[in-house]
């Protein structure tokens, strides 16, 4: 099958390899982009802990600071592996999504020395740091990033993935009523499939968990 991996990068090209393995043929053509905030500074005075709610968050963090000996948490195993590939030592995967997250980080707070820091994007998806002020955890957030539609050419495939609200809302404004229903959609979450409704594709599948694992395993 041939599958158009609509993420960002560095993200896009991993996911397909992971085709590859799977023996599809992957078509890498991101609908969205990511982009520093002009700016943006790193204070790390009285953190204790890292919170990245994506491997575009740990991209812009290191390109803005050099530690990585604070503990980190990460959303899922994906963006775990860019944390320890950063050079982080200690990284901690919560296997899901930001309540997921948050839980993990919770669940550990007895071991966090000082407030978490989540390096965030202009507009997160999730308030991580609310949940974990509720639970009485000192948390704050640096905005690092913005995603931005691309708008790149749309390529013959048979199936398209969909990592994330905002690349499913860059996709339904890219696609004609025409081109929707020749593809069937690969999502990882119903919060990614939701900017999708209506649009007329061939199928919509949404993987039981937001790991890419899981939403591997439907288009396997």
């Amino acid at each position: 099958m041939r599958v158009w991996v609509t993420r960002a990068e560095p993200g896009a090209s991993a996911t397909a390899r992971r085709l590859v393995e799977l023996g599809h043929e992957a078509v890498v053509a991101p609908v969205i982009g990511v982009v520093l905030t002009r700016g943006a500074t790193i204070d790390l005075s009285g953190i204790g802990a890292l919170a990245f709610t994506s491997a575009n968050g740990v991209e812009a963090f290191v390109t803005l600071s050099a530690e990585r000996g604070l503990p980190a948490f990460a959303v899922g195993d994906a963006t775990a592996e860019a944390a320890l590939a950063a050079g982080f030592n200690t990284v901690a995967s919560a296997g899901g999504d930001v309540s997921a997250l948050a839980a993990a980080i919770i669940a550990r707070k007895d071991k966090i020395v000082g407030a978490v820091l989540h390096p965030s994007p202009l507009k997160p998806a999730g308030d991580l740091v609310g949940a974990l002020a509720a639970a009485g955890i000192e948390a704050r957030r640096v905005a690092l990033y913005d995603i931005r539609p691309l708008g790149p050419a749309v390529p013959e495939a048979d199936a398209v993935l969909v990592h994330s609200p905002s690349a499913a809302r860059a996709l339904a404004a890219l696609l004609s009523a025409k081109e929707a229903p020749r593809l069937s959609v690969f999502a990882l979450s119903q919060a990614c499939a939701a900017p999708l409704a209506g649009l007329g594709f061939r199928a919509v599948a949404v993987s039981p968990f937001p790991r890419e694992d899981a939403l591997l395993k439907l288009v396997r």
